[in-house]
């Protein structure tokens, strides 16, 4: 028995590595072709730092989702959940005398708190996560509306500030077509990505919770006869994955300065892609939280691609996507195959 889940194990690491090296190798390629075919402007580092400040909070909403989707579950009220999160910290420093500290806990209890409800209700109710998760979508949708149908730029100095730090990285600036030279930086909203991919990294490479998450997500059946409790897994991997929306949001917010209710339309869709591109498996069990890091990287290149082709209508951007996320599910599908005639 203990032989047979050993096997096991190492072809699952083995599945997560190979979609991982895939992944990795599908954004270089993408990368330098872009900086070869397309001119100058791929080449300058402020480049790839401004897909880094850009998409900081797809890349926390991402991790939440991949965590979630390695247990074979699903999340797609974190688009909702993050405007939500934006519209209350924007009325809450611009009307209701917040700071920026309270606003931080606030976006952070927001999370929390549709953690814990949905949680448990996929997890001790069994009810299916997509069906908790769309009502979820559709109750923050219609919160955020509750808090404020408007869309305003946030006037809180305190935020503005805040706002407008950047972190400089040393040696990697340009020089201009005035001949002035640049200092490319980053947000502080892509440290915070950083420092979760990297936590995230290691609770699923290196801790009993992780292993929990891709056994949960293998099988079911399995898990619990290794005596994993799955109910309690199942509930902080959804507590894991709204509490980074509500950090993810706050990110967001911090990056785009004001409350709408239409912010962070589609990133559900944009975080689930971006998993998939990944390398985590739909049917549970195989992902890498740096193979998602590289997704979203992947997914924000294409687009600029497309564009940088003169490209601008949306439907070429959605076709784009649309193929890159087929190529990748055909990936898993001989990943899995492969998988199969090992077994």
């Amino acid at each position: 028995m203990k032989k047979n889940n050993s096997l096991k194990t190492r072809i699952g690491i083995s599945d997560t590595n190979l979609l991982l090296v895939i992944t990795i190798a599908v954004f270089l390629l993408m990368y330098v072709s872009a900086v070869v075919f397309l001119g100058s402007g791929f080449t300058k580092p402020q480049t790839f730092f401004n897909i880094l400040n850009d998409n900081a909070a797809l890349i926390i909403l991402s991790c939440g989702m991949s965590i979630v989707m390695i247990t074979g579950g699903i999340d797609i009220s974190v688009g909702t959940l993050t405007a939500l999160v934006c519209m209350s910290c924007a009325v809450h420093l611009d009307f209701n005398g917040g700071n920026v500290i309270t606003a931080m806990l606030l976006a952070l209890g927001i999370g929390v708190a549709f953690g814990l409800v949905q949680g448990y209700l996929v997890a001790y109710l069994d009810i299916q996560p997509f069906i908790v998760s769309l009502a979820g979508m559709f109750f923050a949708k219609g919160m955020t509306t509750i808090v404020n149908s408007t869309q305003f730029n946030v006037a809180h100095e305190g935020f503005k500030a805040l706002k407008a730090v950047r972190i400089y990285v040393p040696f990697m600036g340009s020089v201009n077509k005035k001949g002035i030279y640049v200092p490319a930086y980053v947000e502080p909203g892509v440290i915070v990505a950083l420092l979760v991919v990297v936590i995230l990294f290691v609770i699923l490479k290196w801790t009993k919770t992780g292993r929990n998450f891709y056994a949960v997500g293998g099988n079911v059946n399995s898990a619990n006869m290794l005596g994993i409790n799955v109910r309690r897994t199942k509930f902080i991997a959804h507590m894991l994955c709204s509490t980074l929306a509500g950090i993810g949001g706050f990110v967001y917010f911090m990056h785009v300065g004001s409350g709408s209710v239409s912010h962070a339309s589609g990133a559900e869709m944009n975080a689930i892609a971006s998993s998939i591109i990944g390398g985590t498996m739909l049917s549970g069990g195989v992902g890498n939280i740096a193979g998602t890091f590289f997704g979203v990287l992947s997914l924000s290149t294409i687009k600029n691609i497309v564009s940088s082709l003169g490209l601008d209508e949306a439907w070429w951007t959605n076709i784009t996507v649309a193929a890159m996320i087929c190529l990748f599910l055909l990936i898993q599908s001989l990943v899995l195959l492969r998988k199969n005639k090992k077994k």
